[in-house]
């Protein structure tokens, strides 16, 4: 097999039309974190990014975009912001992941959101589930789901959004919205839940609004940037930005104006995107690995991303190895216990407050 590498930009059209067939093919692909826009996008953004391009002959069977940071160590495209990872890759394929990142010019490459039906993956690295909200049988199948299994979340938001509509005003809601004011009055939600929370603010970084602002202006077929508002007396209440493929609608940077907090209003957006999602023929809201309370309350299905790094032998991949992999493993026991992720939840929120307080 052989391997070359290109800046995205260098791809021409024969090869992106090539990676759209390659990502339709499996299922397992169908997200816009890998598809060939997403990178191409980043890539006008950040200088690390590269793709390997795979050959089998003179026939392109697969695609592995990544990013090289300083000592070849490989991370995914956009890493730390993506919910979906990995090689865009012909069915039945055989790739060595050892030599692949040795031909990258790559000592280790790290991931954690690794999709399923990837030669990249084995059984070391650990599983997590990523759970979704699956309309391939139709928003009103969905709905029923929700009346039998989270019926009193179901009844309670649909009431809180009526006394919504009673005390501030007519509840409005819009799909795939284009203007660049809602998608800032988001972004800014999201950086206030940023800081209130403990976390950090990820639109400190001009790249990542550019990116979002150049994502949203994207409109194909195949691959377009999705934001949709949640109005009351024509008020932003609730939001979320995402990324769509043909049937896969990636959940992204959800948020909403905490004036409104009393009436649920990330759950009100929610139930309505996944009326419209529907609509627009979505069959999946992928809402990304984590446990959030809004997702165990949404969810009727789960896809499952991995976590864990593929690393040649020699000084850099050990180094790598020190500085990450006990701070990995120690993060996924806290996540995977509810009662430490509660308590890291609460260190953050009251480290969050101060923060605050001090600005």
């Amino acid at each position: 097999m052989r391997v070359t590498l290109a800046r995205p930009s260098e791809l021409g059209v024969p090869e992106l039309n090539r990676w759209r067939a390659l990502q339709e093919s499996q299922p397992g692909f169908d997200n816009p974190f890998l598809s060939p826009e997403f990178t191409v996008t980043v890539g006008q953004l950040r200088d690390m990014v590269r793709v390997a391009v795979l050959y089998d002959g003179s026939e392109i069977v697969g695609f592995f975009p990544f990013e090289r940071h300083p000592l070849g160590i490989g991370k995914p495209v956009a890493a730390g912001l993506t919910d979906a990872q990995g090689l865009v890759h012909a069915k039945d394929v055989e790739i060595d992941p050892h030599r692949l990142i040795r031909q990258c010019g790559l000592s280790v490459y790290e991931f954690d959101h690794l999709v399923a039906c990837q030669p990249l993956l084995d059984d070391r690295h650990e599983r997590h589930p990523s759970p979704i909200i699956d309309l391939r049988d139709g928003h009103e199948a969905y709905t029923a789901f929700l009346r039998e299994h989270s019926g009193k979340t179901y009844k309670s938001t649909l009431a809180k959004s009526r006394k919504l509509g009673r005390e501030v005003g007519e509840v409005r809601h819009e799909y795939a919205t284009t203007g660049t004011e809602p998608l800032h009055t988001l972004l800014g939600w999201k950086t206030d839940q940023y800081r209130r929370t403990g976390r950090t603010d990820r639109f400190a970084h001009q790249w990542i609004v550019e990116l979002v602002e150049r994502l949203l202006a994207i409109r194909t077929e195949t691959f377009a940037g999705v934001l949709d508002m949640v109005y009351a007396d024509e008020q932003p209440v609730a939001g979320h930005f995402g990324l769509r493929t043909r049937t896969t609608l990636a959940g992204w940077f959800p948020a909403y104006d905490t004036r409104f907090a009393k009436y649920s209003p990330g759950l009100i957006h929610h139930l309505a995107m996944a009326e419209r999602a529907a609509e627009a023929d979505i069959e999946t809201i992928d809402m990304g690995r984590g446990h959030k309370e809004y997702k165990e309350k949404l969810k009727n299905g789960e896809l499952q991303v991995a976590e864990g790094r593929i690393a040649t032998t020699g000084p850099a991949a050990g180094v790598h190895w020190l500085m990450r992999v006990p701070a990995r493993r120690t993060r996924a026991v806290v996540l995977a216990n509810p009662v430490l992720h509660r308590m890291a939840d609460r260190t953050l929120k009251t480290l969050g407050r101060l923060r605050t307080a001090r600005s």
